[in-house]
């Protein structure tokens, strides 16, 4: 067909040159070559009588198409028209209806020169219909230019973009490292220093030595009586009152007692009387607890045999002198007991190491002043011994009383959430990912 055309197109041009050169002589020639180049023009086209011939021997129209056409040259508007080919339909039987969905298919596979359809695929054609619904709504992927580029351009754009353009250097790098580093570190000694700072300061702890309130020592060596019942240290400088008030064994009750200074354990005989009175004390707890004595006994552990602490006690002085130290787990009840061979004694329990509850140190001092010959006798109850089970230890850390409280059980469970949430996603992504390796391999 173009070959034709050029063939045309070139008769068409000899044609032209032939007029304007003069080689035809007449008007008459000149008609007859326009005559004659229309007629090659539509030498392909089929006559007419020809397609009236093929008009007469075509199929004839069904009722469904002579109706439509009827309708169609009706001159009525295309709602009506619309509306009259609904009623039409809906009046016919299944088969009439077969057939206008068949004469349509046939219809539109002869326009297209695709195949008809076959009649039994008319059942599914709402599913058809969906499917292509379907397939039209999917959005176009976009074509793939594929990247020319050698792999050695290709890790050259890439440093320079991350490099923007060759500004950051190694030591740039460097530096962004060290800084995050740093800074992580720094959060990281604020949040343990926030929850455990009774053992990050134990070390640094020397109580009252700055104190003005030091125990006043006379000079034949005693300590002078005080109103307010104390336990007097010299050696590690200590002077703190004791609480004797307390009548209830439960750690709950001994704890809070601890914020106000040593507390004397109900279970056990008073100063002046036979037996061990016991005396707990914090070692080390968290500065942000309630409490001014957290370190009462931090430097307990420096004391040796011999060495001399006081009670003072309804106006006297109680001397004792340092006879055992030992370290017991908190479950070893029986230090509250009297001491075997002992006829008074002190006994001073802490946490140890300071700032954990994990053993007790347990000093012991033997009654030296005054005599304990003229110490009263103990009631039946505290005579029988202690009925507690573990010895008290320090109070709540700030992380226990953190997770305890409502605000840190709310924060623990997002937290909790929020790495289930993450865990899950990252393994239902990856099981995604495997799924479709698999299925691309096979």
């Amino acid at each position: 067909m173009a070959k034709h055309n050029r063939y045309q197109e070139e008769n068409i041009h000899n044609d032209q040159v032939r007029v304007f050169s003069g080689e035809l002589e007449n008007e008459t020639d000149a008609a007859k070559m326009i005559r004659h180049k229309i007629a090659r023009l539509y030498e392909d086209e089929p006559s007419a009588n020809a397609e009236i011939i093929e008009a007469r021997n075509s199929r004839p129209r069904s009722k469904h198409q002579q109706f439509m056409s009827e309708l169609s040259r009706s001159g009525k508007t295309m709602a009506e028209i619309q509306t009259e080919w609904h009623n039409y339909y809906s009046s016919l039987s299944d088969n009439e209806k077969h057939e206008v969905w068949q004469e349509f298919y046939d219809s539109q596979s002869a326009l297209t020169g695709q195949s008809p359809v076959n009649p039994t695929a008319l059942a599914n054609r709402p599913a058809l219909i969906a499917e292509h619904k379907h397939q039209a709504a999917r959005p176009k992927r976009a074509k793939t230019i594929p990247d020319k580029r050698t792999p050695k351009e290709i890790s050259g754009a890439i440093r320079d973009k991350v490099t923007a353009g060759g500004k950051i250097k190694a030591k740039h790098n460097l530096q962004s490292l060290a800084f995050g580093l740093g800074m992580g570190t720094f959060v990281v000694i604020i949040f343990m220093f926030s929850f455990f700072n009774q053992l990050i300061i134990t070390p640094f702890i020397r109580p009252s030595s700055v104190s003005a309130d030091t125990p006043i020592i006379l000079n034949g060596g005693g300590v002078a009586p005080t109103p307010t019942p104390e336990v007097i240290i010299p050696k590690i400088n200590v002077e703190i009152p004791v609480t004797y008030s307390e009548t209830s064994t439960s750690e709950a009750a001994i704890e809070n007692d601890l914020e106000d200074g040593v507390v004397h354990y109900p279970t056990t005989v008073l100063p002046g009387q036979n037996g061990n009175a016991a005396f707990f004390g914090h070692s080390s707890n968290n500065i942000f607890n309630p409490g001014k004595y957290k370190f009462a006994f931090v430097l307990l552990h420096t004391l040796v045999n011999g060495d001399t602490f006081y009670l003072t006690f309804n106006d006297k002085v109680y001397v004792y002198k340092v006879i055992s130290k030992t370290i017991v787990p908190p479950s070893d009840v029986s230090v509250l007991n009297a001491v075997p061979g002992q006829t008074a004694t002190a006994t001073l329990i802490t946490c140890d190491p300071p700032g954990t509850s994990i053993n007790r140190l347990v000093v012991v001092g033997q009654q030296i002043s005054p005599s304990p010959t003229g110490n009263a006798t103990p009631a039946a109850s505290i005579s029988s011994g202690p009925s507690t089970t573990s010895l008290p230890g320090n109070g709540p850390s700030l992380w226990s009383r953190f997770i305890g409280s409502f605000w840190g059980k709310l924060i623990s469970l997002v937290a909790v959430i929020a790495a289930a949430y993450y865990l899950i996603f990252r393994v239902d992504r990856r099981f995604k990912g495997l799924r479709g390796s698999l299925r691309a391999w096979s």
